[in-house]
């Protein structure tokens, strides 16, 4: 069931919003040069690597680390790319993502490659049996504002509570924070 949501969430959702992404990727393309999208490596299921794709956010040759490990953050992130972090609209292309099955609607959010205590709790507890997802339940719960480890604990509370009622609950908050830009640090 899971699975077929995503299937026709990924598809009404690409169609929906093709022309805001055509719109995003060409205000992208002329604030700063190159690509429209970035692929970053993410950590899937059963800590499996994919290609996932964001809108750029970032100014060509960022350091590929989480945000908040950068030294001056402001630097290497573009005045586009901050709107659209704190609306999440820079997530919009993970949709082909979840239409390709390497991630899901909800599930706990993909790791970068190299976030290895994040990807160290998580297999610990468990949830690296799930596909990460475009937005889960420590999403809704801090964002960014959470250490690692609650962010682990939260994605554990999702695998012993999954079930359709809970994933739609979570895409609606997912759409009201979205609309406030609450748990964005950068």
């Amino acid at each position: 069931m899971k699975r077929a949501m995503d299937i026709l969430g990924g598809l009404v959702g690409l169609v929906l919003l093709s022309l805001p992404m055509l719109a995003i990727a060409i205000a992208v393309r002329l604030e700063s040069r190159g690509p429209a999208l970035h692929w970053s490596q993410r950590v899937g299921r059963r800590n499996r690597l994919f290609p996932m794709p964001k809108f750029r956010t970032m100014r060509l040759g960022a350091p590929d680390v989480a945000t908040h490990l950068l030294a001056e953050p402001d630097r290497w992130v573009t005045p586009l790319g901050g709107f659209l972090r704190r609306t999440s609209l820079d997530e919009l292309p993970q949709l082909w993502s979840v239409l390709k099955g390497d991630m899901s609607l909800v599930g706990p959010r993909p790791a970068l490659f190299n976030q290895h205590d994040l990807v160290a709790l998580r297999t610990q507890a468990g949830v690296d049996v799930l596909r990460p997802g475009l937005t889960g339940w420590a999403q809704i719960n801090g964002r960014d504002d959470l250490p690692i480890p609650e962010k682990a604990r939260l994605d554990r509370d999702y695998l012993e509570q999954m079930s359709l009622a809970l994933d739609l609950r979570i895409l609606v908050l997912t759409a009201l924070g979205a609309f406030t830009g609450r748990g964005v640090t950068h």
